[in-house]
């Protein structure tokens, strides 16, 4: 019997032969194999931070069915990572597939029924309906950006039994010798298997134990360049003018030269915005409330990467990615009232967006029927050591600034697109998604100035300050917008690998990027055109101001002078001739416009109304000490144009 290597030769030499001996009329036809060391290179880690495979093995146990994920880790030494969720845990069945097929995984797939990963009738959708996050099998292995080693306990509802496995997985590279097994096939690694009594046959659930975390896994998750750079002396280097501060809010850390105790004699919690006494749900919102009270002291615009260390970042970015509720509801859900202008976006990207309004206890989603792809369902919770994970992002009680339009301008969403007339391995089906775009002054932290796409409610990418590569010079207002897109059907061929960013040929990505990109200008308009009439109101409200100053002025000179509190002074008009038949109160004084005030325009302007009003004023005044009285009507003209021109020409 031949080896796998001999025959691959055969099987190549073979479709050399053949393409030597084609012509267009007859061409060979070949399936698209790959090679053993892209496996090697998927068991060897393809994600960029230890958080994201962190994200991976949570949404393992969403797509298991689990209710609770509970995250243990020995912070600040980071020796040992403990994952355990209630899913409905693995078969023996369904263990060895998943050894045995890496990168070919049995969810969304006909065979993932018979395993007991997905719905009998249903490969997209795990055994209890919820649509599946993972596509090809190799969330497990992300666990390689962490450890080489690994145990898992894995037990199914009503097994006797509990399944254990210890796994070591191989490091890849491309100059040493070839790992392989005796079929010539790539070894990712090795396990160990066995089963132990179960002390609950009802029990279910798994338990993923990472150990030997990796040296440079562990510094980057203890923040140790960071803390280098806090304690490094500024003297020793003369282009560092300054000592670096350390993060607002961390874990703390271990000594340099003895990982088993902590630096300094604070308390553990003595830089976290929480207490050990706070419920998991209420630490998180402390941890929230306390990034955006940065606003409003030390940090003007906080960026987590200046107020948290890497381990308070890392929650926060799994915070971000995973099915879970907003810490105070999402803008769909939340009774808003009049604290927010709210504007509905058409699909059509050159029509206008919509205002509309929402009358008290009303919410988005009841009355416009927009948002349900925002929702999660409260099955499924996640702890993190001392923290319930919720979306961290605030829609109300914002803190106010200076800026002209004080309240946030809401924009909410949806759109399905059918690509009729395309093929489906064109166009990749139907698209389907909702949308909302939040303009506020100031945006905490900045890391949630862009855009985030969640595929089912869950995303691995995070906010995109470029707006899918938004050609506009319009950074200063795009500096001041979040944006989540909540896709329910399609966008998920056009993820790639690691689920961390899109192939932005897709025409999935490519729809997305056009309405986004037109929606943006719409919001640009409707935010122009809010703050230019706040602006033209605030300038109304000052000139009425000055108006009346100036009436109370004349008011008070004629009371004087005619010796009557109660007495009014003259009406006053100016109008297009005295020949003009107008209605007038008895003791008016009526002028010709044009001599005095000037051909009347289409359109005054606001100088022009106040410059009337003074001129009014002006008049009531001389009336009250008989300026007027004994001049002749042309007299009268050329006195108030000479006063008009005067006050023109003051400074």
């Amino acid at each position: 019997m031949s080896s796998a290597p001999e025959a691959q030769a055969a099987t190549d030499a073979k479709l050399t032969a053949e393409i030597r001996s084609s012509t267009r009329d007859e061409p060979v036809s070949a399936r698209l194999t790959t090679d053993d060391r892209v496996l090697a290179r998927v068991t060897d880690g393809i994600y960029r931070q230890p958080g994201s495979a962190i994200r991976e093995l949570v949404s393992n146990a969403y797509d298991a069915d689990a209710t609770q994920v509970v995250i243990k880790t020995d912070r600040p030494r980071f020796e040992t990572l403990t994952i355990e969720d209630d899913g409905i845990g693995m078969t023996p069945d369904a263990l060895a597939y998943l050894l045995h097929h890496i990168g070919g995984s049995a969810k969304r797939s006909p065979g993932g029924s018979g395993l007991g990963i997905t719905k009998r009738d249903d490969p997209m959708s795990s055994p209890n309906g919820r649509r599946l996050i993972g596509k090809i099998g190799i969330g497990l292995f992300s666990v390689s950006q962490l450890t080489n080693r690994f145990h898992i306990v894995t037990k199914t509802q009503g097994d006797d039994s509990l399944i254990v496995a210890s796994v070591v997985l191989r490091q890849y590279s491309d100059e040493g010798p070839s790992e392989t097994d005796d079929e010539g096939k790539y070894e990712a690694g090795f396990v160990k298997i066995w089963r132990e009594p179960a002390s609950d046959p009802e029990a279910h659930g798994t338990t993923i134990t990472l150990t030997d975390i990796r040296p440079q896994t562990r510094d980057t998750l203890r923040s140790n360049e960071v803390w280098a750079v806090v304690d490094a002396d500024p003297s020793l280097d003369p282009e560092e003018s300054r000592a670096v501060e350390p993060p607002v809010f961390h874990i703390g850390r271990v000594k340099h030269d003895d990982s088993s105790s902590l630096e300094g004699d604070t308390d553990a919690y003595d830089n976290l915005p929480w207490s050990p006494d706070d419920e998991p749900g209420a630490a998180f919102g402390k941890l929230v409330d306390a990034v955006w009270g940065q606003v409003e002291g030390k940090s003007k615009n906080p960026r987590l990467g200046d107020i948290f260390d890497y381990y308070l970042r890392m929650v926060w970015q799994l915070s971000l990615s995973i099915p879970a509720p907003y810490v105070l509801g999402s803008p769909f859900e939340l009774a808003i009232g009049d604290e927010m202008y709210l504007y509905e976006i058409p699909k059509a990207t050159k029509s206008a967006a919509q205002s509309f309004e929402l009358a008290e206890g009303e919410t988005i989603l009841g009355t416009r029927s927009i948002g349900n792809g925002a929702g999660v369902s409260d099955d499924f919770a996640v702890y993190f050591d001392d923290l319930r994970l919720s979306r961290p992002l605030k829609f109300t009680d914002l803190p106010n600034t200076a800026h002209a339009v004080r309240k946030p301008i809401l924009f909410v969403g949806r759109c399905r697109e059918e690509f009729k007339g395309i093929r489906h391995e064109l166009s990749g089906g139907p698209l389907e998604f909702e949308t909302y775009l939040i303009w506020t002054p100031k945006v905490a932290p900045t890391e949630h100035q862009g855009v985030l796409a969640r595929v089912h409610g869950s995303s691995g990418t995070l906010f995109d300050p470029t707006f899918m590569r938004y050609q506009v010079s319009e950074q200063n207002r795009l500096r001041q917008i979040t944006c989540e897109i909540f896709v329910s059907q399609g966008l998920e061929a056009a993820l790639n690998i690691d689920r961390e960013s899109f192939n932005f040929a897709h025409p999935h990505v490519v729809y997305i990027t056009q309405w986004l990109h037109a929606t943006l200008r719409r919001v640009a308009t409707a935010q122009k055109r809010i703050a230019g009439e706040i602006r033209a109101g605030r300038r109304a409200t000052a000139a009425e101001e000055t108006q009346a100053a100036m009436s109370n002025v004349a008011r008070k000179a004629w009371r004087e002078e005619s010796d009557d509190p109660g007495a009014e002074p003259p009406h006053v008009m100016f109008d297009e001739g005295l020949d003009q038949s107008l209605p007038e109160e008895p003791g008016t004084y009526r002028f010709r416009r044009a001599p005095i005030l000037g051909e009347k325009t289409a359109r005054p302007t606001a100088a022009d109304m106040t410059t009337e009003k003074q001129m009014e004023a002006l008049v009531q005044l001389l009336a009250a000490f008989d300026v007027l009285e004994n001049l002749s009507e042309p007299q009268q003209e050329r006195l108030l144009a000479g006063i008009r021109e005067i006050l023109e020409t003051s400074p």
